[in-house]
């Protein structure tokens, strides 16, 4: 798959790529932060059989990578589904990180604008994401890229 370069402010480029096997590490390191950052925790087996999906052909799910002198510094994880609202897939921007030492770079812009390129090249007519409603910096950026759907979110676990 082709690499995406997108201009961002203070940086020559910023290179989005999809995930590829070697960069488990860096992937690994900018989740653990991000659900840090989300004051979530998870098992270790939910990480292992997230990066397995990702990575996995014939998944629904997929991850690109944000690059800054080749280091990662940031992930969008994307999930393309069926919609009981289109004849077309739909796609689920669940996960967006950008480290904080390049916030406001241009990083998230670019990484939402790859996905809505993948989702496009998939025949998807939409993408979708959510962000808590206190994340300021991600709301002026999301206001900036996107329009808001006026839906709130509601969940409930279900005992497995």
């Amino acid at each position: 798959m082709p690499l995406c370069n997108v201009s961002v402010r203070n940086t020559r480029s910023a290179t989005i790529r999809i995930l590829q096997d070697d960069d488990q590490a860096q992937w690994r390191a900018l989740w653990t932060e991000y659900l840090n950052f989300d004051g979530s925790t998870l098992d270790a087996a939910v990480h292992d059989h997230t990066w397995t999906r990702l990575l996995k052909e014939g998944e629904p799910m997929h991850c690109a990578l944000a690059l800054a002198g080749g280091k990662a510094v940031g992930f969008a994880n994307y999930i393309f589904h069926p919609s009981t609202w289109s004849l077309s897939n739909s796609c689920y921007l669940q996960d967006l990180f950008v480290a904080p030492t390049v916030r406001g770079k241009g990083y998230g812009r670019a990484m939402i604008a790859h996905v809505c390129e993948q989702a496009a090249a998939a025949g998807s007519s939409r993408v979708y994401w959510q962000t808590q409603e206190d994340n300021a910096p991600a709301i002026a950026l999301y206001e900036k890229v996107a329009e808001r759907s006026g839906y709130i979110q509601f969940r409930k676990s279900v005992p497995s």
